[in-house]
């Protein structure tokens, strides 16, 4: 199956954030674009209309138009299940997993692909953007809403050799093919930022990741790379069993590329790197935390094994300006209290996040207001969550947010994870929505706070009704 074969594509859940990034590329490709899903607000709806995408309302089958000649749907809303999609396979017209899609946008460029449990994101859209000033040029397909840098989370180069996109671990489709999605990848260079114990629902326990990222990365060749951030002690551990071409990354003396200095200052951060005796000084990154030093460390080395010189390098590491639902400014309330968005959704992602904003915003007081993500994953990592949020100064825990897939809470709820961290922060409220949410800030907020509203469900949506709440209190 060849991508120029194709002349008009629909996306059933063109809004999820990595239907749309592939959905652009096709728009470069001057395929003709549909799409349909939710009418809910995501993250995806602004730049899908600044690129004159239309969305059609709900799915039905009467939505995929008569010429379409692929259809590419993901594991959410039913999967292969969906209407639409059993409507075109009865039409005897080609259909793609999300997983599957991507695999074939890629299938003649050399492959970068990042994966982890955190910062694959970001350090996707880091390299996109190293890459892009160092005049590679790629093509990239980033789950997020947006990067602000790039001027969208999708793009396809036919003149480029290169392909950079997250690889997710999660299976391709929960009702019917679980195989992990990034095991339909070719990588020519894989960079795994993190491994944690996630997704329980598919991986019982930490040796079933490690036996599918090592999966993942068997694809990578001679002259290919595996990047890996060593700080993080199952990382370590994992690539002692894996054979192929590494490179190391991290603040620890064992990394390959070492990061031996961090000060902050105008909130920015300022880093050197040490490699074989080399020092590489004066990178300056506009993003807080641990955790983008190294994920900007992980974009260096990409960028270094592709022979980019190390001025551009530079100058990719700092006009990168984030991604969107990453540590992403959302507005200001009266009396200076300010409003951010970020997607973390497990407990080492949490404490990473509250660190940074603690360094970003010293002095001032921090209200996290988390909505949980999976009853699997919450039940799993209970003990973990109960932990989390120590570095807040008040926290607040909403009601899970339940996947799709699931159909059995499994005896957890929001009301038993506010108990469980209340054991270890004395200054915390059981929140299940919005309404209470807002009762809350209200009540509690004060002068100069900072609030982050976290996790991976629709927690986004209070936005606008927290901020006006906040300006008329």
């Amino acid at each position: 199956m060849r991508l120029t074969r194709f002349k008009k594509i629909h996306f059933t859940g063109i809004k999820g954030v990595g239907m749309t990034a592939l959905a652009l590329c096709a728009k470069d490709l001057k395929i003709k674009i549909s799409g349909s899903d939710l009418k809910e607000a995501f993250p995806t709806d602004k730049i899908l209309k600044k690129k004159g995408i239309r969305v059609k309302t709900g799915f039905k089958a009467k939505n995929v138009p008569k010429n379409t000649d692929l259809l590419i749907y993901t594991g959410a809303h039913g999967g292969a299940t969906n209407v639409e999609v059993v409507a075109a396979k009865q039409k005897n017209r080609p259909t793609l997993s999300h997983a599957e899609a991507l695999k074939l946008f890629c299938q003649d460029k050399k492959l970068i692909a990042t994966a982890g449990v955190g910062g694959k994101s970001t350090t996707a859209a880091l390299i996109a953007t190293v890459l892009t000033e160092g005049g590679l040029d790629p093509s990239f397909a980033v789950g997020v809403g947006d990067i602000p840098a790039l001027g969208a989370p999708g793009r396809f180069n036919q003149a480029s050799a290169y392909f950079v996109a997250e690889a997710d671990e999660y299976v391709t489709d929960p009702n019917s093919d679980p195989t992990p999605r990034f095991h339909h990848l070719d990588p020519f260079i894989a960079v795994i930022t993190n491994l944690e114990h996630d997704h329980p629902d598919v991986y019982p326990h930490l040796s079933d990741m490690f036996d599918a990222f090592a999966t993942f990365v068997k694809a990578v060749p001679a002259a290919g790379l595996i990047v890996a951030n060593v700080d993080n002690p199952r990382v370590a551990a994992w690539l002692k069993d894996i054979d192929g071409p590494k490179a190391t990354y991290g603040f620890s003396p064992q990394a390959d590329w070492q990061v031996t200095k961090v000060h902050l200052a105008d909130q920015k951060q300022f880093f050197t790197l040490a490699h074989k005796g080399a020092v590489w000084p004066d990178f300056v990154l506009n993003l807080p935390g641990r955790y983008n030093v190294l994920n900007a460390a992980a974009a260096v080395v990409v960028a270094h094994h592709l022979g980019v010189k190390l001025n551009a390098i530079k100058a990719g590491v700092k006009k990168f300006s984030g991604t969107k639902r990453r540590f992403e400014f959302i507005g200001r309330a009266k009396r200076d209290i300010l409003l951010y968005d970020d997607y973390a959704h497990h407990p080492t992602e949490i404490k990473a996040l509250l660190r940074s904003a603690k360094d970003w915003f010293p002095g001032r007081r921090l209200i996290a207001v988390f909505q949980s993500h999976t009853f699997s994953r919450t039940k799993a990592l209970l003990t973990d969550f109960a932990k989390s949020f120590q570095l807040a100064d008040l926290v607040i825990i909403n009601k899970i947010f339940a996947s799709a897939r699931e159909t059995d809470d499994l005896g957890i709820s929001g009301k038993i994870l506010a108990q469980e961290v209340l054991k270890n922060h004395p200054q915390t409220f059981y929140c299940p929505g919005q309404k209470s949410t807002i009762r809350t800030l209200i009540d509690k907020a004060e002068t100069g706070d900072i609030i982050f509203t976290i996790g991976a469900g629709d927690i986004f949506h209070w936005h606008k009704p927290i901020l006006k709440a906040l300006n008329h209190a």
